[in-house]
């Protein structure tokens, strides 16, 4: 386990979906649960991450290896809790994943975010990543999303 200044990181298990299902969607203030069906935890939580806090749930990451790309790892979803952002827990969390990834020798990250969460572009490439433009239809028609790949040297 992980120490963050008021946050402990530990891996995820199966168990941990209802709660995340339980605050994903105040968390951002829009419906996306569905983009987090359970079957996520179910079959890559031992890739993914859970920070707790004195206050419960504090943030959450879910990753996997890449079954089919041997050198690669995706970052699916991240959650931090409105009260928990801004004092680097994501940031804390996407190390932990990297770390994971190169010590399965991943020589690649990739991630998704809507073209409108400039927040969330912002923050990958302060994270190393680099943006693609925006693939229209990438999830099917009408839902445009924004591509992340970071390397490891």
């Amino acid at each position: 386990m992980t120490q963050t200044t008021d946050h402990r990181l530990r891996t995820a298990t199966p168990a941990d979906y209802d709660a995340i299902a339980a605050v994903v969607d105040d968390w951002w203030g829009r419906p996306v649960l569905p983009a987090l069906p359970r079957l996520f935890l179910d079959h890559f939580h031992r890739t993914s991450l859970i920070a707790e806090g004195p206050a419960g749930m504090a943030g959450f990451l879910i990753g996997f290896l890449s079954p089919s790309v041997p050198d690669e790892a995706y970052i699916h979803f991240v959650g931090v809790s409105p009260d928990a952002r801004h004092g680097g827990l994501a940031r804390t969390m996407y190390e932990r994943f990297f770390e994971l990834a190169r010590r399965h020798d991943r020589q690649v990250v990739k991630a998704i975010t809507a073209p409108v969460n400039q927040t969330s572009i912002a923050f990958h490439r302060r994270m190393g990543f680099e943006a693609g433009e925006p693939i229209p239809d990438y999830n099917g028609p009408g839902t445009s999303l924004v591509t992340f790949v970071r390397h490891f040297a």
